[in-house]
């Protein structure tokens, strides 16, 4: 090994061009997609976003990007429980 080889760097590039990325917020999300009840879907599972949503739990911009996801207008999403993982 290599002087000045330490364990930050483990390759061949200088420690300078390391990047350190945030790390993706997780979250569990139960949700209908249409705002009539009789052509509703309802969905639930852990969706992965590159940043947390704000402290309360920004209902607007998630259900922005779930209707990106699904295709279909943000007003079509009615968010019913949001809980971050850890």
């Amino acid at each position: 090994m290599a002087p000045g080889f330490c364990a930050a760097a483990h390759s061949r590039f200088a420690g300078g061009n390391l990047r350190f990325l945030p790390m993706a917020a997780r979250y569990y999300t139960h949700f209908v997609t249409s705002a009539e009840p009789a052509h509703s879907s309802e969905w639930s599972g852990v969706i992965e976003l590159t940043h947390p949503l704000g402290e309360r739990r920004d209902s607007k911009e998630l259900r922005r990007l779930l209707a990106a996801n699904f295709e279909i207008d943000a007003e079509d999403i009615k968010i019913l429980q949001v809980a971050r993982l850890h």
